[in-house]
């Protein structure tokens, strides 16, 4: 990992294994003695980083990664103060609900960290992305990986939480020399209030913390008294006039909306069978082995594993009965299992939890049986001690139970001889790419819904425009998707999120913030967008192609653009109000308010206070059939207020 600013290059050596060292007792010492040795011995002519590394060996600087590391202390007094990973949101899991880290929030970390000393802090994640094909770990982290980044995944802005951090490296900016060069001076106030002054010979800046979450502040020094927030840092760049407080967002609010934009509302599908019966009826496979063996271990190209093992019973066996079963211990992520060439049951993991026990009862018959598991990962472990050693698959004992009366008879499977194979015939004969030689080989009649390994192909003409391009996956239950025969990733909407955790209450940022805070999202798919760039279109016409796992019904699915469709603008006194649609021009104003006005955007009213003229008619003139527009939030425009003592803002609810 290489990072560079203004100019300069820090190179980064290991990751975080300071959160898993301990697991390796005196040999992960060693470990990382021997990375900065090896790392030093380069001689590259530019400073090295561990990230989390507390004990990183000199002249290795250790950094820190999280939601604030205003508390972080440098192992050496003379390595700078540096934040590796500032997390601006959280990833989303299959199950999981979706996260948001206020801008506030964010803000008021970076602004905390620089007022304690910080030299140097990087944005994880700045734009958001995609885990097409296989890419996504965890395992079951999903195809988005927006991260509620200040960019979001599909490149738009994520407003506000974009124009908010924007505003606060501006002032920081301007305050560069006062920082760099500056004597600090901090003064604890109790109850979580501070101050913090950086003093040159030519010019001094103040940072005002209020880290308590609940009470305003009101700081006095150098003879002014002002008014902090709870759980917000103002910054006065000159020690006498605040430029920004983290608490006060001066910027819209976006609020996208998803449209079909001129593509076919109707898809018209064709279809064709995923080709089992070489494995679950005939027991075909590639490599045979006396065991069981972890998935990932035998050639990892694909999400799919074939176990393929027969068992021999006869009558007069003691674990035969009427009422016999077959449990599986599974370490992989979903299991599907066939005796005799019929479909038994399937099971799958939940987030972190991933070893689980299968059991549905059987019809064995007198004579040879053949016990035919799939296994499907849903991304690999990619964190914490020895992951590179975590099982993912059939991990046994695959065994057959036999009950008469009271007695039960067990039969463990998982030393006889099983088979192997890699994958799906369908991957291997790539229906997913029009090159493909079985291409042309699809039923247009009698389309199947809620059917197991089934494979669909539908065409269609791309959205109009430049938006960004998403496909709407809604009644489909776990698979995977291409475009042009370029992968999407895995799809999974049947998967819902937990019914628990959400608020209905807008979030306050107020507090700590953890992966589970004012979420939202519960009881919905955990995804059912998944981001088509525009790079993978053609001008014409267009191929979808869909293995479907689970069973779902593909009539439902959609194209559709992501674009702002209604933006909230929002400006204290004497700020300036600035409106954007994105390229596209402002059609109408909802709601305009220069006062104490309540709510949040879609659901505005005026308050006790307001501007004597009218606001909306202002707005109207200044901004409507423009792309973007700027208002000054001021009485000399919106009128007096006569309301001494109110703290007073231009809000605006403006259609795009």
């Amino acid at each position: 990992m290489c990072l560079q600013f203004y100019g300069k290059k820090i190179v980064q050596i290991e990751n975080e294994y300071g959160n898993v060292i301990s697991s390796y007792g005196a040999a992960g010492k060693a470990y990382v003695d021997w990375c900065a040795n090896m790392a030093e011995s380069l001689d590259i002519g530019v400073p090295w980083i561990m990230c989390q590394q507390d004990d990183a060996p000199q002249p290795m600087i250790n950094t820190c990664n999280g939601f604030y590391c205003d508390s972080f202390t440098p192992n050496n007094p003379n390595s700078p103060k540096m934040w590796t990973e500032n997390w601006t949101g959280w990833f989303k899991n299959w199950g999981g609900k979706d996260p948001l880290r206020t801008a506030e929030d964010l803000a008021f970390a970076v602004a905390r960290f620089f007022q304690f000393g910080g030299t140097f802090q990087n944005y994880y994640m700045y734009h958001g992305g995609t885990n097409f094909g296989r890419t996504a770990g965890g395992p079951y982290i999903t195809t988005s990986y927006d991260y509620d980044a200040p960019i979001d995944e599909f490149g738009n802005l994520n407003q506000p939480k974009w124009g908010h951090l924007k505003e606060l490296h501006q002032v920081l900016k301007s305050m560069e020399k006062t920082l760099t060069h500056g004597n600090i001076s901090h003064v604890d106030m109790g109850n979580g209030v501070s101050v913090t002054s950086y003093a040159t010979n030519e010019a001094t800046a103040c940072f005002c913390g209020n880290a308590n979450t609940t009470a305003d502040a009101t700081v006095a020094f150098l003879g002014k008294q002002i008014t902090v927030p709870a759980w917000s840092v103002s910054i006065l760049p000159d020690c006498e006039h605040e430029a920004y407080n983290t608490a006060k967002v001066n910027t819209q609010t976006s609020v996208m909306v998803k449209k079909t934009n001129g593509a076919e509302s109707q898809l018209s599908w064709k279809w064709r069978p995923e080709n089992t019966d070489d494995t679950v009826v005939t027991g075909k496979g590639h490599l045979p082995l006396n065991q069981m063996i972890d998935q990932k271990m035998i050639n990892d190209v694909s999400d799919y594993l074939w176990y393929t093992t027969s068992v021999n019973i006869k009558e007069d066996d003691a674990i035969w009965s009427e009422n016999m079963t077959i449990r599986v211990n599974a370490t992989g992520h979903v299991l599907h299992a066939f005796v005799n060439g019929e479909y038994v049951g399937s099971k799958w993991a939940t987030y972190g939890i991933f070893n689980y026990v299968f059991e549905e009862r059987v019809k064995l018959k007198p004579g040879n049986n053949l016990i035919t598991l799939l296994s499907a990962t849903v991304g690999f472990q990619n964190y914490g001690p020895y992951f590179d050693i975590i099982a993912s698959g059939v991990s046994g004992p695959v065994e057959i139970i036999g009950k008469k009366g009271d007695e039960t008879v067990l039969k463990d499977l998982s030393h006889h001889k099983w088979t192997y194979k890699v994958g799906l015939n369908g991957l291997d004969n790539k229906l997913y790419s029009e090159d493909s030689r079985y291409a042309s080989k699809w039923q247009a009649d009698d389309l199947p819904t809620q059917r197991k390994f089934t494979w669909y192909k539908a065409t269609f003409k791309a959205p109009l425009g430049t938006d960004p391009v998403v496909v709407d996956l809604q009644g489909l239950g776990k698979g995977l998707a291409w475009v042009n025969g370029h992968s999407l990733g895995r799809y999974w909407p049947s998967f819902l999120a937990e019914e628990d955790g959400c608020s209905l209450e807008p979030c306050d940022y107020r507090g700590p913030y953890d992966g589970n805070k004012c979420a939202s999202n519960c009881g919905q798919p955990t995804q059912r967008w998944y981001h088509v760039p525009r790079s993978f279109l053609n001008d014409d016409m267009n191929s979808l192609v869909l293995f479907e796992e689970f069973g779902g019904n593909p009539s439902m699915v959609s194209f559709q653009t992501v674009a702002p469709g209604t933006v909230c603008g929002n400006a204290y006194e004497n700020k300036t109000m600035e409106l954007s649609c994105q390229g596209r021009p402002i059609s109408a104003i909802r709601f305009a308010s220069f006062g104490d006005s309540n709510g949040t955007c879609g659901a505005l009213t005026k308050g006790s206070c307001e501007g004597g003229k009218d606001a909306i008619s202002i707005v109207q003139n200044a901004c409507v059939g423009k792309e973007s527009c700027s208002i000054q939030a001021s009485e000399d425009v919106f009128g007096s207020t006569n309301c001494d003592g109110i703290i007073k803002k231009l809000v605006v609810e403006a259609v795009c």
